[in-house]
């Protein structure tokens, strides 16, 4: 391992990124350095500017492939090498706005009626009800559901952040009743090896496959279902700063964009066309 390597460790650690960021920048970087055969210490502005374009044109990576590979040539240059001049020649590539894909509750109750196997009915239920990222669905322990104060505690969510959220009543009897057939010990959902977590991938197919034996015409994915959970929250009259805590956001900012997609706020204005008292003649259809 390289000096320079080490000391980007370092510097991570020291700030305590996660195991996965670590290695994510890790790689990005070696593949910097390898792209022009020579130590990151000896490439400037002009060589990060090559590479953004070489991975653009060429290699059409995707947006969030690119992200990540800015965030780690800035974190080298910013942090570990101390560049002065990284912050404003190294740019974020501008993110395209998305809306989330939320299914209403009656594509919830549908997606739940498709699951056959407990075990993944308490795992798709658990996503939806407390509103999980997958990973942190997938790391959760018996330990962490707590019945005698009705909360589950999601440990090192995103930000390696612990946090709480709601463990509601009917999802507590799914749980139990998933529990008394499989009898789980340390992970509440374990995998093919019940000493591991269920993958994240499992966790994915269930939930893709249990959309398509619903008949959804919608991609119904898992981050869906916590797209879904703040909607309907929202749209039941919960305040938004409640909604953030519950979803583990560091900035409200980026909860606000369930206020574009809540059926409470876009129909809360009648049409225009309304005033109009237009009437439709069937025989003109």
């Amino acid at each position: 391992m390289t000096a320079l390597r080490q000391r980007l460790i370092d510097d991570l650690r020291v700030r305590n990124r996660s195991v996965h960021t670590i290695k994510a920048y890790v790689a990005a970087i070696a593949n910097f350095a390898r792209y022009f055969g020579k130590s990151p210490e000896l490439l400037g502005p002009e060589e990060i500017r090559q590479y953004q374009v070489y991975l653009v044109n060429e290699r059409r990576v995707s947006l969030s492939y690119l992200i990540q590979i800015v965030c780690a040539l800035r974190f080298l240059y910013c942090v570990t090498l101390k560049r002065e001049w990284a912050i404003s020649h190294i740019t974020y590539p501008r993110q395209a706005r998305r809306l989330p894909v939320v299914l209403s509750q009656e594509e919830v109750k549908r997606l739940f009626d498709a699951v056959r196997r407990p075990k993944y009915l308490a795992l798709l239920m658990t996503a939806y009800a407390a509103g999980l990222r997958v990973s942190e669905v997938t790391q959760l322990q018996v330990s962490d559901i707590d019945s005698s104060r009705m909360v589950i505690r999601v440990r090192q969510g995103k930000g390696r952040k612990d946090r709480y959220v709601m463990l509601a009543p009917a999802l507590l009897t799914i749980l139990r009743r998933y529990w008394q057939s499989e009898r789980p010990k340390t992970w509440l959902f374990p995998g093919k090896n019940p000493e591991q977590p269920i993958s994240n991938h499992a966790a994915v197919e269930a939930c893709r496959k249990a959309g398509i034996a619903a008949g959804l015409k919608k991609p119904v994915t898992m981050r869906a279902l916590r797209h879904s959970f703040a909607t309907h929250l929202l749209e039941n009259g919960s305040d938004i700063r409640i909604i953030q805590t519950l979803l583990g956001h560091r900035n409200v900012r980026t909860t606000e964009v369930y206020t574009h997609v809540s059926t409470g706020t876009i129909c809360a204005v009648a049409s225009p066309l309304e005033a109009l008292a237009y009437r439709v003649d069937s025989d003109r259809f």
